[in-house]
């Protein structure tokens, strides 16, 4: 994947940073952490502008949350919440827990969105609790485009430092993100299983 990466923007230059960085956000298995480090790369060599790459980084960033928000946007809380007071049963998930989750991400939305863009593994997914919420979509570009623009900077300016090295930066990056996603997993998984125990509870 690598070398398509360098490949890619190798002919299309800044224009394929920004694709890149807009398919990241829509298919999470191409990762920034090797994006921008690679691009990072190449403004070293001077084949780039590092201002120039952290900036369309971010634009492609920006852009490649909205598919997401919109979906969540246009399926909605209320929607959902009948779907959790009709088939949620089997989730141990209610229409009440919806509303929760959703009162929570109306209090700290900002917050989440700011700083879950630096954090490899839901970066990409915050786009749809924020849709869902119904977020203010200037609020949404604007948090999101601070995050990802530290994203972005960091990783180029690591790809800028590392040279021929760039790799590096999603090779200790990459395991992180597993890291992360394992532990939500297993969160999710002792929810699902308290909650199972205590609905057993409350019937019995």
């Amino acid at each position: 994947m690598a070398e398509w990466v360098q490949n890619l923007m190798d002919s299309m230059g800044y224009l394929g940073i920004l694709l890149l960085m807009v398919l990241e956000n829509v298919f999470p298995p191409i990762p920034s952490e090797l994006i921008m480090p690679s691009a990072g790369f190449a403004a070293s060599r001077g084949d780039l502008n590092l201002v120039l790459v952290v900036l369309m980084g971010t634009l492609g960033s920006v852009i490649g949350t909205l598919p997401l928000y919109y979906v969540g946007r246009a399926f909605g809380e209320e929607r959902l919440v009948a779907w959790a007071d009709k088939h949620g049963k089997w989730l141990t998930l209610s229409g009440r827990d919806i509303r929760k989750a959703d009162d929570w991400f109306d209090r700290h939305g900002s917050k989440a969105v700011l700083f879950g863009r630096m954090v490899p593994g839901i970066r990409s997914l915050l786009s749809l609790p924020a849709g869902m919420s119904e977020m203010p979509m200037g609020k949404f570009l604007l948090f999101s485009a601070i995050g990802s623009g530290l994203w972005a900077s960091l990783l180029a300016g690591a790809g800028f430092l590392l040279g021929e090295h760039y790799d590096r930066v999603e090779q200790y990056v990459g395991p992180a993100s597993r890291i992360i996603l394992g532990v939500l997993a297993v969160a999710a998984a002792a929810w699902f299983l308290r909650r199972k125990r205590e609905q057993e509870h409350t019937e019995v």
